[in-house]
């Protein structure tokens, strides 16, 4: 079962608090949503609980602390949705909302809210002590261990910033087919940025991590403070001796781990079966179809242990799940919410969604993978003979409809003649997700999960994702830079 959060953070409409909401109470308000004619409606409880911490020139610049609470209720009929929220959970507030979302539909039968029953669920996120309990000065110490490895790396080291992000949310969702899933999601996030200067030039580099985790995830190896701190140093240190990038179509060799950002933006969000629906997406209607390499299949996975894209239950109150997108190269399906699956004929794949209470939800990816291949990671750079390595980006930005994208990096390195030389700065890749996707040549053995710094934007809504891959090769992508 969920992990549950003690009861200094335990959700008011929980099961003995304040604002409790049983299956009897959700059915009236279920009840009065669909009562102008709804085909289904759902309710979705949210109770959040947020810190932060940031350290700035060895100095606390801020810690912070919020709340947030509220419900939203959905309505659909047909293909037409209504939504409203209350932050106020008196049942005048909640069942004025059911109404205001209900009158999305008039006249034509009523449907009649089904008992709700519990929903079993799975536990990906097992967290014994949830951070948010542990005292501050705890994680205050951590951003100073940061700061002062960083620091200590090299001389050449001018200004660091460290922070910790870290929150519960309980969440509630009962709908009228009779699904009533509860769940606690813990999350946290550390990060550092390191500056070095010399010689008048200035380099930045930063390091980070975390999941669904409790302060367990500094115990890790590699991923403690110290290491985040020295990595950002790394970095940063590296980059001041970056040449300027070249420019023009070449291989590209994409490191494994966090360069899933590029197949996350580039080829999952077309993969979003809301796009699909509509017919926007460059995949609509690809089914059965060759859309990358034979080399490659894609997976989107929400079971993976602690991982920040993870969830034991979507929004929807679907449990998570794994599904294969693209399987050796041929498109197998999309990732659904309850509108397009039912669009589709199929199944629920618990990826309907949402930023919070105030959103409705939408189709979205949680864990966004490329499995391993065959090749060994060094063979990959071995067979470039002059080429591009992708280890680090900044984000990217894609045009769903025919899946073009431009991708900045913050560390990459020339390849010349099968080995890693210069470091090179303005990197940017651009391309088309299709065509890069039909371009991998060799995959790698070496698959990597990204360690949990990714959040995703979509419709102004944003959530916690993951991404991974394995060393990969593009025969030929473009890159932009300054020298041919």
């Amino acid at each position: 079962m969920p992990t549950l959060a003690p009861p200094e953070l335990s959700a008011p409409f929980a099961p003995g608090g304040e604002a409790a909401i049983d299956a009897v109470l959700a059915q009236r308000l279920l009840a009065a949503a669909l009562e102008s004619g709804g085909d289904a409606a759902d309710l979705y409880f949210e109770y959040r609980v947020t810190a932060d911490y940031a350290l700035q020139e060895e100095k606390v610049k801020s810690v912070g602390r919020g709340v947030t609470l509220g419900l939203g209720v959905r309505v659909t009929k047909g293909d037409a949705t209504g939504y409203a929220f209350t932050e106020d959970l008196a049942w005048e507030r909640m069942v004025h909302a059911a109404r205001i979302a209900g009158q999305i539909a008039t006249g034509g039968g009523r449907a009649q809210p089904v008992a709700a029953h519990a929903v079993s669920l799975p536990d990906y996120y097992p967290v014994q002590r949830l951070s948010l309990i542990e005292p501050p000065a705890d994680k205050l110490a951590l951003l100073y261990a940061a700061d002062k490895a960083a620091r200590a790396a090299d001389p050449r080291i001018v200004k660091v910033e460290a922070s910790l992000v870290e929150q519960i949310k309980e969440v509630l969702v009962i709908s009228s087919d009779g699904r009533m899933a509860r769940d606690v999601q813990p999350l946290m996030r550390f990060g550092v940025s390191a500056v070095a200067e010399d010689g008048g030039k200035r380099q930045s580099g930063s390091s980070g991590g975390g999941g669904r985790f409790g302060l367990d995830y500094f115990a890790q190896p590699g991923k403690d403070a110290v290491s985040h701190g020295r990595e950002a140093a790394r970095v940063a240190i590296a980059m001041l001796d970056a040449r300027e990038a070249p420019a023009g179509e070449m291989p590209v060799v994409l490191a494994s781990g966090d360069s899933g950002i590029l197949l996350h933006e580039a080829v999952g969000h077309g993969l979003e079966a809301d796009f699909n629906r509509k017919e926007t997406s460059n995949y609509t209607g690809q089914i059965g179809k060759p859309v990358a390499s034979a080399l490659c299949t894609v997976v989107d996975d929400g079971t993976i242990g602690a991982s920040r894209g993870s969830i034991n239950v979507d929004d929807e109150g679907y449990t998570s799940g794994r599904h294969v997108l693209i399987e050796n190269g041929i498109l197998v399906g999309y990732m659904h919410d309850r509108l397009s699956a039912k669009h589709f004929g199929v199944s629920p794949g618990g990826n309907g969604r949402r930023e919070s209470f105030r959103s409705m939800p939408l189709p979205r990816m949680t864990n966004t993978l490329l499995m391993p291949g065959p090749h060994a990671p060094e063979e990959i750079i071995a067979s470039v003979k002059r080429g591009i390595y992708a280890k680090r980006f900044s984000g990217g930005q894609v045009n769903i409809s025919n899946g073009d994208f431009v991708f900045s990096l913050t560390e990459s390195y020339l390849i010349e003649d099968g080995k890693l030389t210069a470091p090179l700065k303005g990197v940017n890749l651009i391309g088309n997700g299709p065509e890069a996707m039909r371009k991998v040549d060799m995959l790698g053995t070496d698959f990597e999960l990204s360690d949990g710094i990714w959040t995703c934007g979509k419709d102004g809504q944003s959530v916690p994702v993951g991404v991974g891959t394995p060393s990969c090769r593009i025969s030929a992508i473009t890159v932009g830079g300054t020298q041919a």
